[in-house]
């Protein structure tokens, strides 16, 4: 027999960092240019008027004014369709 129980190791401990996404700025709100308004994987949310989409697919503010949120019809490769929120900055 041991003289000491044996010592367990977890190999499970790890995580990854967040990536901090999702609705930075919301409906009715004043944003100057440049300032984030989405961070996302892949379009789950469209830009708009007024708005850009980043490499990152993240949408940006293109002007300043007041963020304004609608839905959208799209239509998808297969010919069905999805309801997308679309983004747009209000100027004034």
């Amino acid at each position: 027999m041991a003289h000491t129980k044996q010592l367990g190791s977890s190999k499970n401990l790890r995580d990854s960092e967040s990536k901090r996404l999702g609705i930075k700025r919301q409906q009715g709100q004043k944003v100057n240019a440049g300032e984030i308004l989405i961070r996302q994987r892949g379009t789950k949310y469209i830009a708009g008027l007024n708005v850009r989409r980043g490499g990152d697919d993240s949408l940006y503010a293109a002007r300043a004014g007041v963020v304004s949120f609608t839905k959208k019809k799209k239509k998808k490769f297969d010919g069905n369709f999805r309801y997308a929120t679309m983004i747009s900055i209000v100027t004034a």
